[in-house]
Order: structure tokens, then sequence, then C-alpha cells
């Protein structure tokens, strides 16, 4: 791993900027799920990871409760990320077709997976202020990617603070439109493309299927030219 970003990784997982958050994360860590009871939980902020050499990113707002924070990956651990990686071993993505833990041999083609919040919130809803604090986090990641050309946001809030700490790097008056599938053109010439959440909710009433998430990755894939 690049050392401008294994130093990031480092910072990331060592902060404590938002009090509510680590407390919040320190309550999830330690009153587990019966499933998960006898597990040891990450319990820390989670960073990204995947390729250096990245042409796309996946971004999602923040870890799982009982997802991210307790296995210490971004979309592992949960009925969310069993959707995404599936859909991405299918086109070629990851080399398996499920992510499991920090120590099952993942790996990612051309790809970086993180959130936006490197905590998860109470009730998935952020404040502002967590925002912001975390945004300088999400730079650095996006600034370390220097072959980055795509980038992939997995939900409508995902998506929408995304474009407003675009927005505000970059000044820009410009309005964009979120729909599953649209490609839009960023101010630093990334391309941004949309997708519905792969949640469990969103998957059993149809609003997104497999078909429609490989062929979103297929899309994604052909614009970032790997």
């Amino acid at each position: 791993m690049d050392i401008r970003l294994n130093n990031l990784n480092k910072t990331i997982v060592n902060c404590k900027k938002c009090p509510r958050l680590v407390k919040f994360v320190h309550k999830v860590s330690t009153q587990k799920r019966k499933q998960n009871i006898n597990e040891i939980y990450w319990g820390k902020p989670v960073p990204g990871f995947g390729n250096l050499n990245s042409k796309l990113a996946i971004i999602g707002l923040a870890p799982a409760a009982h997802g991210g924070t307790r296995t210490g990956r971004a979309f592992t651990g949960d009925k969310s990320g069993d959707f995404l990686f599936k859909c991405l071993h299918e086109v070629g993505i990851s080399n398996y077709p499920y992510s499991k833990n920090l120590k099952d041999n993942l790996k990612l083609k051309s790809t970086y997976i993180t959130n936006i919040l490197k905590c998860v919130p109470p009730e998935d809803k952020p404040l502002s202020n967590e925002i912001s604090n975390c945004s300088n986090f999400f730079d650095e990641e996006l600034l370390s990617l220097k072959k980055l050309k795509v980038i992939v946001t997995l939900g409508k809030v995902a998506f929408d603070n995304c474009v407003k700490l675009y927005k505000q790097k970059f000044n820009i008056k410009k309005k964009f439109i979120f729909k599953h599938g649209k490609s839009q053109l960023l101010p630093n010439g990334l391309i941004l493309l949309s997708s519905y959440h792969p949640s469990p909710r969103n998957v059993n009433t149809k609003l997104i299927s497999n078909k429609m998430m490989v062929d979103l990755f297929r899309k994604a894939k052909k614009l970032a030219k790997f």
C-alpha cells in the first residue's frame, strides 16, 4: 500500500473527532447481536480498501453497525455487502463473490471501496458536522487514487453528500440528478455514476435487482476503461 494512503488509514482508524459517533460505535461493539456475541468487534472508524491504482471508486455513506463496524471493512459482514460482492464478482471486479473479514484474501480489480463517513451514526443519520469532520478523509482518499476515472455512489444519501462535498470544494452551482445508472461529469473530470443502495429492503421490494447492479458495474468498468 502507498505510504500516504497507509498513513491516512492509520489516522482514520485513530480518529475521535465526533464524540457522538465514538460513543455509538462503542455501544454497538459491546452490546453485540446474538449471532455475533462471541466475536471481537473492530469497534473503530473503518477506512477504505482496495487497489491503489484504481480507476473505479465505490462509495457508501457509512459502515453498517454489525457489518463494517464489526469486521473492519466497508460493505463486509452484512446483507448489503453480500449482494454487492456477488455482483462485483460476476463482472470480474472481485476475486470472490463474498467479503467476510480482513483475512479472507479478497482482492479487487482496479477498484477502491470506502464510505463518506467512517463511523456508523445512530439510526444511520449523520449530523452535518460529522460529515464535515470526515470530508477531509474522503477527499484525501480520492486524491490518493491518481488513476481514478469513475465514482459509483450507492444510495441517494451517499450521492447527495458526495455531490455536496464536490460543490463545496469547487464552488459550483451545477445541479446533479440522482437516478439509478445515470452518469454525470464532476468538475474535476471524474464521472459520477449513481446507484440505488443494495439494501435488503431495496432488493426485497425489487427497487434493485442483481441484473440492475451487474449492468451498472459493467457500465462503470466500460467508463473507467478496465
